[in-house]
């Protein structure tokens, strides 16, 4: 083994996917989702779950808490492919994010569908945006009619970030016509669609404290 095959070089020399549009995005394989029940965990739960069977892991938590996951990707994958479903890592694409961090991070996100999708997994594609500047690539390399996941949580707090979360949430719909949209956090009244909500973990921590938690 040579000293650049010894070395991570991004994930690089474990895989180069065929990419799509101007940045070489890796294309995720479109997946239905299933009429039972599921309960999402969050990827920092994932180690102690014990029923991984009946449950999918979603990454809507602090980026620090699974940027391992990116780092060492082989130490993961025969856990996650034990859950049901895997959502692709929700890494941050704020606005204030220079574009080229920005699509970096979308980048990762379908690197690392891409490696569990070739493990088996069933990756349900969490889709990302900033404002309408990023709509030139932040779908690309998601698939269409397939149930996909986003995330409001931190967007509704003033008009200006629940405008743009609404055109980005108009955007995916019309682009990727998903079958279903697993939604983590509140719904705002403008986002039609065939809509799973999933209760963020804030609702349940509130929800204990006023049952005496």
């Amino acid at each position: 083994m040579n000293y650049r095959d010894q070395r991570n070089y991004e994930n690089l020399t474990k895989r180069i996917y065929p990419g799509v549009g101007a940045y070489d995005i890796p294309q995720l394989e479109p997946v239905q989702f299933g009429r039972e029940a599921c309960e999402f965990i969050p990827f920092s739960a994932a180690a102690r779950c014990k029923d991984r069977a009946g449950k999918g892991v979603h990454f809507f938590i602090d980026d620090y808490r699974f940027t391992r996951l990116w780092s060492a990707p082989d130490n993961y994958m025969p856990m996650l492919q034990e859950f049901k479903y895997v959502m692709t890592p929700d890494f941050s694409m704020y606005t204030d994010y220079p574009k080229g961090i920005q699509i970096y991070n979308h980048y990762r996100k379908h690197w690392i569908g891409a490696y569990l999708q070739e493990y088996g997994v069933q990756v349900i594609p969490t889709i990302c945006w900033s404002d309408e500047s990023s709509y030139e690539w932040c779908f690309d390399g998601e698939p269409e009619h397939s149930v996909v996941a986003v995330s409001s949580v931190g967007t509704q707090l003033n008009r200006k970030s629940k405008e743009l979360f609404v055109k980005g949430y108009n955007a995916m719909v019309e682009r990727l016509h998903p079958e279903t949209i697993i939604f983590y956090g509140n719904v705002p009244a403008e986002c039609m669609g065939n809509i799973v909500r999933i209760r963020a973990f804030q609702e349940k921590f509130n929800e204990a404290k006023c049952n005496g938690w």
